[in-house]
């Protein structure tokens, strides 16, 4: 399995991408996935000419695949004017449109105050969810007095359980064949008096009752005069 860390940190060291490292560490624990790192700041020149022109370069095309092909991603972000960065933004918004359909996300951010914290509820569930991602119920916000702190741990610990639980489930799925996991009716290859009576071993779909075994339709009227014994008069 492929697990793709997205992170949009700007400064060196980062918080948000020691965030994405945790994270990671923590669901590698849990998966036998292969980790790659796509540090944002790297691409913020191709990412803008792509916006302007349309085509994305060498590099920026390499980690646009790496988020298509991966099994699971992680993504985190600074707060900015109490939301994801604009750079954050722009990349998602270079990204085919239907890359992230079905794939699960565990979203993140980073930020000097908890009051920040919202920000993964108002701005980045949400942006997650109109891409068609599956979001893990769990988002992890770390701010400055979070670092070392036995919450943050947790968190981090909590939401990596829920994006390996997701990848290991979607990747089992996967290999299944739709005849395994949709097995075909016996009820087909009965006859019509089986189908009709229901046998122990074919129990018989409620669609394939005949009209005598719906139950009978009372007309309005005599339901009204049920309920007022005067109109029955």
């Amino acid at each position: 399995m492929r697990l793709v860390v997205v992170s949009a940190g700007l400064s060196v060291p980062s918080s948000t991408r020691l965030l994405g490292d945790r994270l990671a560490a923590a669901t590698a624990e849990r998966t036998d996935a292969e980790v790659q790192v796509v540090e944002l700041r790297d691409l913020a020149v191709e990412i803008a000419h792509n916006l302007t022109n349309g085509f994305p370069g060498p590099r920026l095309s390499s980690a646009l695949d790496a988020v298509k092909a991966a099994d699971g991603l992680i993504v985190v972000t600074p707060v900015f004017s109490a939301s994801y960065s604009g750079l954050f933004k722009s990349f998602f918004d270079v990204l085919d449109r239907d890359a992230l359909v079905g794939k699960p996300v565990l979203v993140a951010a980073t930020g000097g105050t908890a009051r920040h914290s919202l920000v993964l509820e108002h701005a980045l569930r949400p942006l997650f969810a109109y891409l068609r991602a599956i979001v893990v119920p769990t988002a992890v916000y770390a701010a400055s007095e979070d670092w070392g702190a036995e919450g943050l741990a947790g968190r981090v610990q909590r939401a990596a359980g829920e994006l390996a639980g997701l990848m290991a489930g979607l990747r089992g799925g996967a290999a299944g064949s739709v005849s395994e996991s949709v097995p075909e009716p016996e009820l087909a290859s009965g006859s019509g008096s089986e189908l009709a009576s229901g046998s122990a071993s074919s129990p018989e779909p409620v669609l394939r009752r005949t009209q005598s075994e719906l139950p009978a339709v009372i007309p309005f009227e005599q339901q009204l005069a049920a309920l007022d014994p005067s109109q029955s008069a």
